[in-house]
């Protein structure tokens, strides 16, 4: 499968790249930027996303931060995964393998997620590997659960039936196609603010299009049923959450819901006339949060802190 470029320009070449394995044998593709020593960061991408998606923030944190990003399962070069293996449990397990496998036990890094990536962080709240990494949490544009009443993509009034019809949107097979002036409008009409610039637009379109189709249908599916609610009240390190006003998919009334119940929470930042795509919409916004995290919450921990499994070139990592 070949990596995605895009207009709005690559991420820097990674330092190194992995995969790792997950609970199920699943193989989860990993980069690796930045300096070893310095603060790390961990970005879990979206639905239909890749490691690409964060390529604003790996541009500007990797001069100074050790970034690692991975490709959620069926996504950018993760492999799709086999029968059974799409599930909340699968994002807790994937996320928990790439911790282990780049940063050295007891190493503290800010993990931030976007969208499917902020409920694989809520979904692994619980998890030993994110509670002896986890220094501090970023949530961007998601929810914890009742995606499909909440969303607003369907421009119908609340009901049932426009329930139905978005968990239908959310697991339609029907192929996407190419991108084109039409499917831009459609998409920035769905995921992104209305005075979204046309690159970053097309940025998006082409992040999207891209993702297997059988890997959209899959998540899709997952997240129309997704309930980790309970799982907020576990999450108990310091916290911030973004959200965009004008978002459809993931509506500010989940951020604000997740911001009211965290054990830890650093507050809330809604950003005027922004979208779902945060990170890339507003990436000046997200990248200086991440900064301030690491500021806050991160040490410098030194060349030893640093998992020797991660400086080797695209090898497998059990």
């Amino acid at each position: 499968m070949s990596r995605l470029l895009h207009r709005d320009g690559a991420p820097p070449v990674p330092a190194s790249e992995l995969f790792v394995t997950s609970a199920d044998g699943s193989r989860i593709h990993v980069e690796l930027y930045g300096p070893e020593d310095a603060p790390a960061v961990v970005l879990a991408h979206g639905w239909t996303c890749n490691t690409h998606f964060w390529a604003a923030q790996i541009r500007d944190l990797a001069a100074d931060h050790r970034v690692i990003a991975y490709d959620q399962r069926g996504h950018g070069l993760t492999p799709e995964p086999g029968p059974g293996g799409y599930s909340v449990d699968a994002l807790a397990d994937d996320l928990e393998a790439v911790l282990a496998a780049t940063l050295a036990p007891g190493r503290k890094a800010v993990l931030a997620g976007h969208s499917m990536g902020g409920m694989t962080l809520i979904a692994a709240a619980r998890r030993p590997g994110l509670r002896e990494h986890a220094a501090a949490v970023l949530l961007c544009s998601t929810g914890s659960g009742r995606l499909t009443a909440e969303a607003t993509v369907v421009p119908l009034r609340p009901s049932g039936f426009r329930t139905r019809l978005t968990a239908a949107v959310l697991g339609a097979k029907a192929p996407l196609g190419p991108v084109n002036p039409v499917s831009k409008r459609i998409l920035k009409y769905a995921a992104m603010g209305a005075g979204s610039a046309p690159d970053r637009v097309d940025t998006c379109a082409r992040i999207v299009h891209a993702c297997p189709r059988r890997a959209r249908v899959g998540w899709g599916q997952v997240l129309a049923e997704l309930e980790v609610t309970a799982e907020i009240h576990e999450l108990r390190v310091p916290t911030a959450v973004i959200a965009g006003t004008d978002d459809r998919l993931t509506p500010p009334v989940h951020a604000r819901a997740i911001a009211a119940a965290l054990p830890v929470g650093l507050g809330l930042t809604e950003l005027a006339g922004t979208g779902h795509m945060t990170p890339v919409e507003a990436p000046e916004a997200v990248t200086a949060k991440l900064r301030e995290l690491t500021t806050r919450y991160v040490a410098t921990t030194g060349a030893t802190g640093a998992n020797t499994a991660a400086t080797s070139e695209k090898e497998d990592v059990a």
